[in-house]
């Protein structure tokens, strides 16, 4: 490569990387910690999943519940499961019944299988979630109204671009040395030169994953920008029902229309869910949803998908008319699900980890935390790039300023994160105001305090120190509340429990590590340089 080129692509790839360094950091890091989102929020609310299985549950009991609280009859009544967890969503919709004194109410929330307990998503709002939500930065909604896309995702979506950027540019700056500089790693070198291998290897080795998340973010991300643009200007008129089924569906159903007219009998969920679980050889049921409930239209309609070890990619969904007796199967588990559905969702697959067990997001995990630290490397390695003597002072100060405050803000997550784990293990049922204001502050005065001090490598080094210290807490704080210690989660086999708080010892007692070696580096370098005096 010619000197020329290389300039170009060093550039590119400096000025792409350090414009996105703070939001790229908080996708990256509140990402890694959503690879475990339901484990988490089982062990806030002390809800194991335990042997919870969406088959086991008694459909017909949760409908009458929900009868009592609203007139059922012409709503759509829906479930969705999750695997990892015993929580369902509900949702009941308005009803087409305009007779109704309370056509307009609507019910939804999520439900405690173990407890029979319904919340409203702000009450049962965790942590989880939080993590989860902030990852795609859906905290920014709603601070600017643009007209094609959520604020938030549009920006995280620019990010994910901007970073796929930065990755080819920084593979093309590495390339001819790529193989020599994966083997070098030099850790009892000074910082700098520790800095440097740790970006250059761990980048080089995270980089086909790296690459996978911002292909897929970006497509996640930035679809609503697409969907806009390809509805203005690629043919479809505004039709989003035609651009959806070009795009993202392959396969149609016949279109349920509310008659207004009584059925007479009364239906058994519970019945066509067996039917269905013995008709596509036990699958994972995802969805259950009744379509005008009561009405001579009323249809059950199941959703699901055929077990992993069976089939990566699949796609079930079933209808049950019942006035009729028909039974529309859209699509059978255990069939090719089409091409889009295949495309779509392999895209998803591949960004959640959701492919394999728990050893796959242990890997997700490791991966993304070394992106966060190919970030922090890179904005230390970009400081000292240009904190030279021909540099002028107003250029290095700003400089130092702005890798000042970005260090502050990514940094802090580390101790704000493991601090807001033992808030909500106090207060579980906080909800949403609670973990927004404690997260949300917390950071922010971490920050400031932290920009303030203007030394970066006390922010480092305290930031480690202190989220290894409450990191250790974490499941002690769980232990004393709950009374679930570890050997207690152990014994239970509260393995989602049991995994956060194991999370809790690993991870500090790395952190710890690395501080002191942060502390003992800059030791080693200040008795240096007060010898040289």
């Amino acid at each position: 490569m010619n000197i020329r080129n290389y300039n170009k692509y060093f550039h590119l790839h400096t000025i792409s990387g350090i414009i996105i360094t703070v939001l790229l950091y908080v996708i990256f890091f509140a990402g890694s910690f959503a690879f475990f989102k339901n484990e988490i929020n089982n062990w806030q609310n002390n809800r194991p999943q335990a042997n919870f299985a969406p088959k086991d549950l008694d459909y017909n009991i949760l409908i009458d519940s929900l009868g009592n609280q609203l007139n059922l009859y012409g709503r759509d009544v829906s479930f969705y499961m999750n695997e990892r967890s015993r929580m369902i969503s509900l949702n009941v919709s308005a009803s087409k019944d305009t007779l109704d004194p309370k056509a307009s109410e609507r019910n939804f929330g999520l439900y405690d299988t173990a407890t029979q307990q319904k919340q409203t998503y702000t009450e049962a709002y965790s942590l989880g979630e939080f993590l989860y939500r902030l990852h795609f930065l859906a905290q920014l909604n709603g601070l600017v109204d643009i007209k094609f896309a959520p604020f938030g995702y549009f920006v995280a979506g620019l990010v994910s671009f901007f970073f796929l950027f930065a990755l080819i540019t920084g593979l093309l700056v590495h390339w001819q040395k790529i193989v020599s500089n994966f083997y070098v790693f030099r850790p009892w070198e000074k910082l700098k030169t520790v800095w440097t291998d740790l970006h250059t290897a761990l980048g080089v080795i995270s980089f086909p994953f790296q690459l996978v998340f911002a292909i897929t973010g970006a497509y996640f991300l930035l679809n609503y920008s697409l969907v806009a643009t390809a509805m203005s200007s690629f043919g479809y008129g505004g039709d989003m029902e035609k651009f959806n089924k070009d795009v993202y569906d392959d396969r149609e159903a016949k279109e349920i229309v509310f008659q207004n007219v009584p059925l007479a009998e009364q239906i058994n969920v519970n019945d066509y869910l067996l039917k269905t679980i013995e008709r596509w050889d036990d699958p994972v049921i995802s969805g259950i949803s009744i379509n005008n409930y009561g009405d001579e239209s009323m249809t059950v309609i199941i959703n699901g998908r055929a077990k992993d070890k069976k089939q990566l990619n699949s796609r079930g969904e079933i209808r049950y008319h019942i006035a009729t007796g028909e039974v529309e199967e859209v699509s059978n588990p255990n069939e090719n699900p089409g091409y889009n559905y295949i495309f779509s969702n392999i895209v998803y697959l591949l960004h959640f980890g959701s492919f394999g067990g728990l050893a796959t997001r242990i890997v997700y995990f490791l991966v993304g935390i070394a992106g966060c630290v190919v970030i922090i490397s890179g904005v230390l390695i970009w400081l000292v790039a240009r904190d030279k003597k021909n540099v002028p002072e107003h250029k290095r100060k700003f400089n130092f300023w702005l890798a000042n405050i970005y260090m502050a803000i990514c940094l802090s997550m580390y101790p704000v994160t493991a601090l807001t784990f033992i808030a909500v293990k106090l207060n579980p049922t906080g909800g949403q105001s609670f973990i927004y204001s404690f997260y949300l502050w917390s950071w922010l005065i971490a920050s400031v305090l932290l920009s303030i001090r203007k030394n970066i490598y006390k922010t480092n080094r305290d930031c480690l120190l202190v989220g290894s210290i409450i990191g250790f807490m974490i499941p002690i704080f769980n232990g004393v509340v709950t009374g679930n210690w570890i050997w207690v989660s152990w014994s239970n086999h509260y393995s989602d429990i049991l995994l956060i708080d194991l999370f809790w010892i690993i991870v500090p007692l790395i952190t710890l590590y690395s501080w002191k070696v942060v502390r003992n580096k800059q030791e080693k370098k200040l008795s240096t340089e007060s010898t040289e005096e």
